[in-house]
């Protein structure tokens, strides 16, 4: 029986699980202090004296350097060391996120919003690198799709949390125990982490077998790194039409998310008239359908092409689909019931994660010395979405009517389906000339 078992199961080595548990827990300790305060909104408007469309901008702030700060934090994740680079803008973001428990003021707020957008800005960029390293490529979306699933799952179980947090601590103490977490995992990611080449205790066989399937493992003495930047590489990753697709897809794919992570908890209290607590509960439920979503996005992608199906219907099908499935939030404008309300959001949610392995394109197709920066231009597009969609639904929700809103992000989703099926093209890295 031992023998058979041998032979059926190859002990290649397990470190690039251990790696991505890692970035999984790094991604829900990023959205909780990108998202909590959605749950702090409510609490905040009142004590604070803020409006709707005040809001709205509290809500973009932290898009306004996120954006702008993504090719130059591409760069940067293309150049310096994952493992000191993510230790420490992890805790930078942390401290400011715990400063917004002392804040008095919108201007403060938004500054601290702002900030925390400024340090967070490589960090995609460095979760794809990460994995494009540790992986093959026959593994690469279901290991993307278990990292992203980690802003569904950690809302989803921490929403009723964190709403319970603010319920005896203060939307104040929200923020200062989301920071302090972030801090300790910064303190671990310093210890724990290393690039597979310099990883002591990784197995020769795991890192042939990552190697042979395409991961960038790279070489002890960081050849991977020592490109200089020139400014042709940021015309470089502007010039492609198929990457203007992934873009404009990012971007698309990013209104939805932020209308979740930033006005959902507001439109169940106020527009809806649920109770507070009770939201919390209601609300993790669309997160929970996205975090499905994006698993089974991921790990049927990858099953497609073990069984030999093209790359353009094996990672494109899921996307198109999940586009699709992400108008649904439209139907919420036609129901009363709660049932279906939650149904139609759920939905909606569930497409959004199903299109949210977004990310293996950028693995698939950047040119190789680029994807970093690649990166961080597929970001800095869809971190667009974060700064126009938060303040456009703070106008259009000004008289408290939600409805245009629904009707807005819908048909952004319906315009992501179009650039996926319409402009990326085949599925093939960029070789820059």
């Amino acid at each position: 029986m031992s023998k058979i078992r041998s032979i059926a199961i190859p002990s290649i080595g397990r470190k690039r699980y251990n790696v991505l548990a890692m970035i999984f827990v790094t991604v829900v300790i990023n959205y909780l202090d990108r998202s909590n305060i959605s749950v702090a909104a409510f609490a905040m408007k009142e004590d604070l004296g803020l409006n709707n469309v005040q809001m709205g901008y509290v809500f973009s702030a932290f898009a306004w350097t996120y954006a702008c700060l993504q090719i130059p934090g591409g760069i940067v994740a293309d150049k310096l060391p994952t493992r000191i680079l993510y230790s420490l803008i992890m805790a930078l973001w942390s401290v400011a996120t715990l400063i917004q428990g002392m804040v008095n003021s919108f201007i403060t707020l938004i500054g601290l919003r702002a900030s925390i957008g400024a340090f967070e800005a490589p960090s995609y960029p460095i979760n794809n690198l990460v994995v494009t390293r540790w992986f093959p490529e026959n593994e690469r979306a279901s290991a993307i799709a278990i990292y992203t699933s980690g802003q569904f799952l950690g809302l989803a179980f921490l929403t009723p949390t964190l709403v319970a947090i603010q319920s005896y601590f203060g939307w104040r103490g929200l923020f200062i125990i989301s920071g302090i977490i972030g801090i300790v995992w910064a303190g671990i990611w310093y210890f724990f982490y290393r690039d597979p080449q310099e990883h002591k205790s990784i197995r020769k066989p795991e890192l042939d077998y990552i190697e042979k399937g395409g991961g960038l493992v790279g070489k002890k003495d960081g050849s991977l790194k020592k490109e200089k930047f020139q400014w042709k590489d940021i015309k470089q990753v502007f010039s492609y039409r198929k990457l203007w697709g992934l873009y404009i897809g990012q971007f698309c794919l990013g209104a939805t998310t932020i209308f979740f992570l930033t006005w959902f908890p507001t439109y169940l209290v106020e527009f809806r008239g649920f109770d507070f607590l009770k939201s919390g509960f209601l609300a993790s439920i669309p997160f929970l359908a996205a975090f499905f979503g994006v698993l089974l996005s991921g790990f049927s992608s990858d099953f497609m092409i073990k069984k030999g199906y093209s790359v353009e219907i094996a990672r494109k099908t899921p996307i198109i689909i999940g586009m699709l499935l992400s108008t649904c939030i439209i139907g919420a404008n036609y129901t009363d019931n709660t049932f279906f309300i939650i149904l139609f959001l759920a939905i909606a949610f569930f497409g959004n994660g199903l299109a949210s392995i977004a990310w293996v394109f950028i693995s698939l197709m950047a040119p190789e010395k680029l994807i970093g920066l690649t990166g961080g231009a597929f970001n800095f597009i869809g971190g667009l979405a974060g700064i126009i969609v938060p303040i456009v639904i703070g106008y259009l929700v000004a008289d408290g009517d939600f409805s245009p809103a629904l009707f807005f992000i819908g048909g952004i989703a319906l315009l992501g389906f179009i650039s996926y099926t319409l402009i990326v093209g085949k599925v093939e890295r960029i070789v820059v000339k």
